[in-house]
């Protein structure tokens, strides 16, 4: 088994796998030209693994980001029997000439031309509660679902949000006081809050060019194909007992992007509501929302959600969830979260303590970015904030320009830094056209 493949998701998802070169175009990597899965059984070449992590090697990836539940144990996120959202559809023709420069070039391309320059599966842009531009360009059907990948870190941070909101969660308590399981690791002396907006000091590093980077371990302990002689961890739980503070560092001062803190949030907000993760979103969200499609959550070894980037949904339920983040928790009239919930995660983190501590993130690029909530917060003059997962998946919220972009993608390069570069100037034209409409 390769050791790169451990446990796909926790790999994927955290975005610091490099360029690769020399990959075929995004109309040549095409699910139904490629022929994954096709047949009864497929042949042996188009057959696909989760065990040998075959089945998300780039272009197969293409495939698979539609189809996780046939590789994993999953469970689902309900979206109920009750009342569904409506949309409103006004296509604009006139979005996908929008043209922008990506960063680092001099060279102009249309919005339509850089939805196959990022591989894009499937995206929707909405601009005053209207669709006006949907696009399925590859594998991603309308009422499929897909892999929400890191963007499922924003949803993880929307519910703590809530519970906050709601009194049931202080974001002031200490890590132990919530889970005393955790009193001798070195999560115990940081505060929920720092757990939320990722700026704990602990002793973890998701560099896969390092064979002794803790990922490894964290990717063992929820790994459903691990070999028998297994002896670690058992589950994402039992792994983050074992993280170690980092010497002379102090919670709070730098933001790190690491997956852990979601899975260590998610326990929090278990620990609070008697609920899994699963759940939670289902009656906090999905069904609040009335979103059209159940989704579902990949579960370790003991069936614990994975809250880092386990979610996959449907694309126009994403696009609703956006809408409604962007007014404040309303859809069609109804609140759907508290609007103080939505509030500090729109307007929250923009200080420049926040901005200071993102600065020591490692992101040229996002000069002037923050994190909190677990969204991206670019602090630009639209005050414009955003879910990110690796190989393209976006939700890009900007409240000045009354719109909002979802966005599933299969890049075969994970990592954002190479990703932003065509698709953060892309939206910011969008908006630049729409709020002029």
């Amino acid at each position: 088994m390769k050791k790169s493949f451990l446990l796909f998701s926790v790999l994927a998802f955290a975005g610091t796998v490099g360029i690769a070169q020399n990959y075929p175009d995004a109309n040549q990597t095409l699910p139904e030209k490629m022929g994954w899965m096709q047949g009864f059984p497929p042949p042996q070449e188009k057959t696909l693994h989760a065990s040998d992590g075959s089945f998300f090697e780039f272009p197969a990836l293409r495939y698979s980001v539609n189809h996780i539940r046939e590789f994993f144990p999953t469970r689902n996120v309900s979206s109920g029997n009750g009342k569904k959202y409506t949309l409103k559809t006004k296509l604009d023709p006139e979005i996908g000439k929008i043209t922008f420069t990506p960063w680092d070039s001099d060279k102009p391309m249309t919005f339509e031309e850089s939805l196959d320059a990022n591989y894009t599966d499937g995206i929707i842009v909405m601009h005053k509660g209207k669709i006006v531009y949907e696009k399925y360009p590859a594998g991603l059907e309308p009422d499929g679902l897909h892999a929400a990948m890191s963007v499922s870190k924003s949803f993880t941070g929307t519910v703590a949000s809530i519970l906050v909101a709601q009194g049931k969660l202080d974001p002031s308590k200490k890590v132990a006081e919530y889970i005393p399981e955790l009193k001798d690791s070195g999560f115990a002396d940081a505060t929920v809050r720092q757990v939320m907006d990722m700026t704990t000091a602990i002793k973890y590093s998701e560099d896969y060019n390092d064979p002794n980077a803790e990922i490894w371990a964290y990717s063992a302990a929820g790994n459903v194909f691990r070999p028998a002689n297994y002896s670690g961890p058992k589950n994402y739980y039992e792994y983050l007992a074992t993280v170690k503070k980092l010497p002379d560092a102090e919670h709070g001062d730098a933001f790190g992007y690491r997956t852990v803190n979601t899975e260590l949030l998610a326990w929090i907000c278990s620990r609070v509501t008697g609920q899994g993760l699963a759940e939670m979103v289902s009656e906090m969200i999905w069904k609040p929302l009335g979103a059209h499609y159940d989704g579902y959550y990949q579960l370790d070894t003991s069936g614990i959600a994975f809250a880092g980037g386990g979610f996959d949904l449907n694309l126009r339920d994403m696009a609703a969830f956006g809408e409604m983040m962007r007014c404040n928790g309303k859809l069609n009239g109804k609140q759907v979260i508290p609007e103080a919930a939505v509030k500090d995660i729109a307007l929250g983190g923009a200080s420049s303590e926040y901005k200071a501590a993102f600065s020591k993130g490692g992101y040229p690029k996002l000069e002037g970015w923050s994190y909190h909530n677990m969204w991206w917060k670019t602090n630009n003059s639209h005050g414009a904030y955003m879910a990110r997962g690796v190989h393209g998946q976006a939700i890009y919220i900007d409240p000045a320009a009354e719109m909002v972009i979802a966005r599933f993608a299969s890049t075969y390069y994970a990592s954002n830094k190479y990703i932003d570069p065509l698709s953060i100037p892309a939206y910011e034209a969008v908006a630049e056209y729409l709020i002029k409409k």
